[in-house]
Parts: structure tokens; C-alpha cells; sequence
């Protein structure tokens, strides 16, 4: 997780199945031999073109979902963090870039603003440990 005062970075995504809109913080999978920070450092790197400091893990959670008709099972590391290029935190949008080469958009989503008719925000917990990890 990427904080920039009541703002999270989050990936804007489509399921192309049901055309589900939703939002994610950008990340990815760990390779084999990897532990999370690492591969954490990696990811942002590969998507972000930017290094990470000061990461500290938040949590664990369990995610079952579907995406694009299929079932899906991860366990998600989430770290708190800081990008090393503070010109992103100026920006309300950017492109990052999925290892396969393809572009996504990236905006710094207001959690104080979200409402019920807005695109849920994954994984499913994310939130609710953002919230106890502040108090």
C-alpha cells in the first residue's frame, strides 16, 4: 500500500467477463525463492519504474475470487510503504505497466470518499485492515 495522506494506489480494472469495474493496489506474484519483500520490491520496480522504501508488512489475507470466469485463491501479503520518486505522489493518475508489457492506469483513490455504488476495492479485507492499522 501506497499512502499519500487519505488517498490509497490502486490499479483501475475491468473484469472482462462481467465488466466489473473494481480497484486494486498494484503488486503481483512471488517467484519461487523470493520472500514477499522481495518480490514486492521487484514488482513495484518492474510497474512502477521506482524503488520502495521503508516497507512494513500490515498483514496476511486469504482471497478467493473470480476473474475473467475463473475461480482464483491467493494469500496477499500487504506492505505500507513510500515510492522513491516523490513526483508520483503530485500526480492524481499514471500508467504503470503489467510484466507482459501492457499499460494500466493508477490513481490515488480518496478512502474517505468511497461509497456504495462506487467500484469495490480488492482484495476483500484490505480496507478494514487499513483502518485497524490506524487506529
Amino acid at each position: 500500500m501506497f499512502r499519500n495522506g487519505n488517498r490509497i494506489l490502486v490499479a483501475e480494472a475491468i473484469d472482462p467477463t462481467t465488466g466489473q469495474q473494481f480497484y486494486c493496489p498494484p503488486g503481483g506474484g512471488i517467484e519461487f525463492g523470493e520472500t514477499s519483500e522481495v518480490a514486492l520490491r521487484r514488482e513495484i520496480m518492474e510497474e512502477l519504474e521506482t524503488q520502495i522504501q521503508d516497507p512494513c508488512l500490515l498483514g496476511v489475507l486469504e482471497n478467493i475470487f473470480i476473474y475473467n470466469g475463473r475461480q482464483g485463491h491467493e494469500i496477499i501479503f500487504v506492505y505500507d510503504g513510500q515510492l522513491a520518486d516523490r513526483s508520483l505522489y503530485d500526480l492524481d493518475r499514471f500508467v504503470g505497466i503489467e510484466s507482459g508489457g501492457d499499460p494500466f492506469d493508477l490513481i490515488w483513490l480518496d478512502i474517505n470518499n468511497l461509497a456504495p455504488q462506487m467500484p469495490p476495492v480488492y482484495p476483500d479485507g484490505l480496507l478494514n485492515l487499513l483502518k485497524k492499522e490506524q487506529l
